[in-house]
């Protein structure tokens, strides 16, 4: 089993919360995760016939029975469930750990709550295996040490590599789902993520959306992987599948509700820059981007016109997933002005006394400092204590005076 470092969070969370709602994409780790739990923890799956019906016959009985220490995987299959959950939570608020709500479906689970259970719980984001966790090397300090302001010496020898560059390869290339990546066989794994996305359409996008064309959908997924790391322009998508703007809009919202898509805004908060407003996005696990571009190998993705986006795409998901794991909450969003310039990342969040953090990602081991005119520019003018260029390096590197390179071996 692969220790999975978002479980430390979810106890701090259990420890201050009555409920705790984990979401994430199907097969990530989620059931795995909840395994773990100590034995007095009930599991309840709504995908169950027997589980459901003994939930659904009295919701507010079963509760009363079960006031502690119980979970409910995919609660969005049950909406009855939430508002006896309400009163179970309000007999008793000042005790905290007693339930986790768990579903693969973001939108559906998520309206319920806000209708249901706003204030009582806490909410929890679990994605496929990061780059730490694939190579089962523990959470690396960095993420924490730049939420703190550390000094940026010690920012510099936390971001000292822990894998090789191959591991950092054959992970980017497999992709984080936890079952393929443990299975050696290449056949099951191309096997898998073929069946994957049929899981997908079929149990989740068919449950949350029954009138949804799911032909139509599957070939706007298929379009995705080709925009994946590119400015999303709504009108060339909905022209190439004959579909309207405000369709493509919907089914960008599922996918990403959903996690199979990361989207990421365009920065707007400079008044004195002309800046290029559509946003972009990414696939979010880059294993499925590539099976869904037919790519075979890493010696095919080496050569691969899309390779650039894939690996800008498969660190912007390291760096948010390291954030998430360790409980640290940020924004991305991403910046281009209409004259050109361009940084791959802008985190807002909280930084010591800094609000952003700009982020430049490199396929290259070195990167040139001329091309990073951008980055350096809104180091200046935001005031940033730093900026990172993310690069393939053996070791981390000051460009400038605010300007860090660390290898993503590192992250």
């Amino acid at each position: 089993m692969i220790s999975r470092h978002i479980q430390s969070h979810l106890q701090t969370l259990l420890s201050h919360f009555p409920c705790v709602v984990l979401t994430g994409v199907r097969q990530c780790g989620k059931t795995t995760l909840l395994g773990t739990l100590p034995a007095e923890w009930q599991r309840f799956d709504m995908e169950n016939s027997t589980d459901r019906q003994q939930l659904l016959a009295d919701p507010d009985l079963f509760f009363r029975l079960h006031a502690d220490k119980v979970v409910i995987d995919e609660a969005q299959l049950a909406p009855p469930l939430f508002s006896a959950l309400r009163v179970a939570v309000d007999r008793d608020r000042s005790r905290k750990g007693r339930y986790i709500l768990s579903g693969s479906s973001s939108p559906e689970l998520v309206k319920q709550i806000s209708e249901s259970l706003a204030g009582r719980v806490a909410y929890l984001e679990m994605s496929p295996l990061s780059l730490a966790e694939a190579w089962q090397q523990p959470p690396s300090p960095l993420y924490s040490m730049l939420a703190k302001g550390a000094a940026v010496a010690d920012i510099q020898a936390a971001a000292i590599p822990r894998l090789s560059v191959q591991q950092v390869r054959e992970y980017w290339f497999q992709g984080g789902y936890p079952e393929p990546w443990l299975s050696g066989d290449e056949t099951f794994r191309s096997l898998w993520y073929r069946h994957y996305i049929d899981a997908y359409l079929l149990r989740d996008i068919g449950a949350l959306f029954p009138n949804l064309n799911r032909d139509r959908y599957r070939q706007f997924i298929s379009l995705l992987s080709q925009y994946s790391g590119n400015i999303l322009n709504n009108a060339d998508i909905a022209r190439t599948l004959g579909i309207s703007e405000p369709t493509v809009r919907d089914w960008l919202s599922i996918a990403h509700d959903t996690y199979l898509w990361r989207h990421i805004p365009a920065w707007d908060r400079s008044a004195a820059k002309q800046l290029v407003k559509h946003p972009k996005g990414f696939l979010r696990d880059s294993g499925l981007l590539h099976r869904l571009l037919r790519i075979q190998d890493a010696d095919m993705l080496a050569t691969h016109p899309a390779v650039g986006k894939s690996w800008e795409g498969m660190v912007v998901e390291t760096l948010l997933r390291g954030f998430e794991n360790a409980g640290i909450e940020v924004n991305p969003f991403h910046y281009r002005t209409r004259g050109g310039a361009e940084i791959d990342l802008i985190l807002e969040g909280q930084f010591g006394g800094a609000q952003f953090l700009p982020v430049e990602i490199k396929l290259t081991q070195q990167s040139d400092k001329r091309a990073l005119r951008s980055l350096a520019e809104f180091v200046t003018t935001h005031d940033c204590p730093l900026g990172l260029v993310i690069n393939n390096d053996e070791r981390p590197r000051w460009l400038d005076e605010r300007l860090l390179a660390i290898p993503a071996a590192c992250l």
